[in-house]
């Protein structure tokens, strides 16, 4: 059994781009997820003019968490968000540090 070694990978939310690392495998989820979050940003941004960007950001995230929570319980998996949530903060975390 091998594992898996984490990739850089360049993403860009709401106009600033963000180094990650992620599995080989995971990429093109986390591509898709982040290209919805930034149409959702836009559609907010439209809806709502004169807010600013951390309001919108605030706006997505509620948005696709009370999205997920509305799916039928096999196909959502709160633990498993909650892990992946963590992860990616730490990572935004690194990120604004350096």
């Amino acid at each position: 059994m091998t594992e898996e070694t984490a990739i850089p990978i360049n993403i860009t939310i709401a106009d600033r781009t963000y180094r990650i690392k992620a599995l080989a495998k995971d990429e093109e989820v986390i591509r898709k997820t982040i290209k919805l979050i930034n149409e959702k940003i836009v559609e907010f941004k439209t809806r709502f003019a004169g807010k600013d960007m951390q309001d919108y950001i605030a706006m997505v995230i509620i948005w696709y968490a009370t999205d997920a929570a509305a799916r039928p319980q096999s196909n959502f998996d709160e633990e498993n968000i909650k892990l992946k949530l963590s992860q990616v903060a730490a990572q935004l975390d690194e990120i604004i540090k350096s």
